[in-house]
């Protein structure tokens, strides 16, 4: 057998069905360790149109054809479609082969057999091809034992190094698992190996020498597979398994046992970060269920205390950080959470996080000694947050902080930080959001989809929005910052860097857009309340 399953043309004549057949080799004799992929029986002029390559054709000569050029051209178009072997069976077509056949058999390269006897080609082909079958699955017996093998080094504590020297030493040869883009991850050489195999790390600088043109790639014969990485796109190849046929040629068996290895090695290299993505959701669904009242606030503590979450006797502190607008299921969650991890470890309290890939949002509970900690601890928290979400490549997102309390508020305190920090999705950009000052914003966005709150926002401010989209100087930013700075018109025109006049015209102008006056307070907080649901409404 060579690169492709099947089996040789020599051992196709061992077989029984053509060995009865007396076969002579008049042509190509030194070619008949070519692999027979399948056996085909055909007696049309244009047969080669219908092969793949690979075949051994049966034939009783009919299409031949009858003129020296016509069976010179016959046995040309089998050897270009690369068929395996031409058999054909003597008797009343043709009593000895054509010389023409015979010479352009020899001139192309192309095995050629007389049969002196009668031989059913149905018995033939289907010798022939439980032979290819039966070797195809020897192959796979064989794979499938070293895929055993692998299965049981992990099972008994071995890892990576362990599942790539039993794959070396059953191919005989060094096994490389590299990056994606290249840079060598681990490097083994089996136990029974030869010792050119027994220095992976000269081999393999060696072949990376070869490499150094880019253009170029591994050695003929190289086996390449790819360890998968459990997504799409541009993170669907985690890994290579490399195969170098440095100390002896590769089989079509060591593909195989290299594909089952790699689905192995796909396993071994995301297993660390699968429990903690497991752990965090397993917390991240602990957190959701006492926030929906789902677990009573008297067994909480034991339920977090099974999760590792052993806060003492201080109030707890609920945090929400909220990563999008959208939520994200498939995204990868464990970088973000070691990430996450790594820098709250440095806050100095104790910290319950869990994930809801769901709802885009990671839930904490934090442990406080008192609640005049609570600024403080919320400071460090929502920067090591900010901090972990940048390491992980991650959006800036929106940090949510609760009123502190006892296990009997929790459940309530992260339900109103989670629907805050949805709410808070519009506002300005903040360290974090105290969630006891966004009531209003809550309410607003509670009820995004009346259509009432539309129809308020457009009454109140309406004019004004249609003003600054066809105007080159917008005068909400004015009223944004006037109302913020809650009709002080002194800060405001500090704020915006504007000399009182000009600050006075551009509020005379928004109260004729709006036919209201600014100097009413009912005015004001009507038109604060329609800016801040501006920030909901669609």
């Amino acid at each position: 057998m060579d690169d492709q399953a099947g089996i040789t043309v020599r051992r196709a004549l061992e077989l029984p069905g053509l060995r009865a057949g007396l076969p002579e080799v008049v042509a190509g004799a030194d070619r008949l360790h070519r692999t027979v992929r399948w056996a085909h029986a055909g007696e049309v002029p244009n047969i080669a149109s219908l092969l793949k390559g690979g075949e051994l054709l049966l034939t009783t000569g009919i299409g031949l054809g009858t003129r020296p050029a016509e069976q010179r051209a016959f046995v040309r178009g089998l050897a270009d479609r690369g068929i395996a072997a031409l058999v054909v069976e003597l008797g009343p077509r043709f009593g000895r082969l054509p010389a023409a056949v015979v010479e352009a058999a020899r001139a192309a390269g192309l095995p050629l057999v007389q049969l002196h006897r009668e031989v059913p080609f149905v018995s033939v082909t289907e010798e022939v091809h439980t032979e290819i079958v039966n070797g195809h699955y020897a192959l796979l017996r064989q794979a499938e034992e070293v895929h055993r093998r692998c299965t049981d080094a992990l099972l008994q504590g071995g890892g990576v190094p362990q599942v790539l020297r039993i794959l070396a030493d059953f191919a005989g040869n060094p096994v490389f698992l590299e990056t994606a883009d290249g840079q060598l991850l681990y490097a083994a050489a089996g136990a029974t190996g030869p010792p050119t195999a027994a220095e992976p790390l000269q081999v393999w600088e060696g072949l990376r020498a070869q490499r150094a043109d880019r253009e170029a790639g591994p050695p003929a014969g190289t086996v390449l597979v790819d360890v998968p990485g459990g997504r799409h796109g541009a993170g669907a190849v985690r890994a290579k398994l490399v195969l170098p046929p440095v100390s002896a040629p590769l089989l079509p068996v060591h593909r195989m046992a290299a594909e089952r290895a790699a689905g192995t090695l796909a396993v071994v290299l995301m297993q660390a970060r699968q429990e903690e993505e497991l752990a965090a959701r397993g917390r991240g669904d602990f957190l959701t269920d006492l926030a929906e009242g789902r677990i009573a606030a008297a067994d909480a503590p034991a339920q977090a205390g099974v999760l590792g979450f052993r806060p003492g006797e201080g109030p707890l502190l609920p945090v929400v950080m909220r990563l999008g607008p959208e939520p994200a299921p498939s995204a990868n969650w464990a970088p973000l959470v070691r990430a996450v991890l790594e820098e709250l470890a440095c806050v100095g309290v104790p910290v319950l996080l869990g994930v809801r890939p769901t709802e885009g949002r990671i839930p904490l509970l934090l442990g406080l000694r008192s609640e005049s900690e609570r600024s403080a601890v919320a400071d460090r928290v929502a920067a090591a947050l900010r901090a972990g979400v940048e390491r992980a490549g991650g959006r800036r997102p929106v940090v949510v902080v609760g009123v502190p309390g006892g296990w009997a508020a929790a459940g309530a305190g992260l339900r109103h930080a989670a629907e805050t920090a949805a709410a808070a999705g519009g506002l300005p950009e903040r360290p974090w959001h105290d969630a006891g000052r966004l009531d209003v914003d809550l309410l607003l966005w509670r009820l995004r989809d009346h259509p009432d709150l539309s129809a308020f926002v457009h009454r109140a401010i309406g004019p004004l929005l249609t003003h600054d989209r066809a105007s080159r100087a917008p005068l909400l930013p004015t009223l944004t910052t006037f109302l913020d700075h809650a009709g002080r018109k002194a800060e405001t025109a500090r704020e915006l860097h504007l000399n009182r006049q000009t600050l006075y015209n551009r509020l005379a102008r928004i109260s004729e857009l709006l036919g209201t006056n600014l100097d009413d307070p009912r005015t004001v907080l009507s038109l604060s309340l329609a800016l801040r649901a501006r920030r909901h409404v669609r």
